[in-house]
């Protein structure tokens, strides 16, 4: 199964809650048989302990380590919100769900940190269409 699925890269999305769009994003995963269902409220507790806000108007919801066994396929969820969403003070404007089985989590962390590590990197996604999006993640 592919890491990145096109029909998971959403642009053009509304702000609303931090919370709504973990729970939005977590059943992208869901939906596409990343992730079992339970694993949402895995992404949730660790935004709760943990704010997965990296900086660079970039966060990247994950679920804890006790939800990694529901995890059926390592997969990412894209939503790029133009006008910014508050996420713990924050601006964010590139919400990115991973689900990583095993180590393959610390891999696509490093692919998302590779990919936007400038602010004008960031600032190129989100101007750009799904089709740009997935060629930045996938090199296809």
């Amino acid at each position: 199964m592919e890491l990145l699925q096109k029909k998971n890269i959403i642009i053009n999305s509304k702000a609303k809650a931090k919370e709504e769009i973990i729970r939005e994003i977590g059943q992208v995963l869901c939906d596409s048989g990343y992730v079992e269902a339970s694993y949402i409220e895995g992404m949730l507790a660790r935004e709760n302990t943990f704010s997965t806000n990296i900086g660079n108007g970039i966060a990247i919801p994950h679920g804890v380590e006790a939800v990694k066994s529901k995890i059926i396929n390592s997969g990412i969820a894209v939503m790029v919100f133009p006008e910014g969403v508050t996420w713990n003070e924050d601006a964010v404007k590139i919400v990115i769900g991973i689900a990583g089985k095993g180590d393959e989590h610390l891999d696509i962390l490093a692919n998302i940190a590779d990919k936007l590590s400038t602010e004008q990197a960031v600032e190129d996604m989100i101007h750009s269409s799904v089709d740009e999006i997935y060629a930045t993640f996938t090199g296809k």
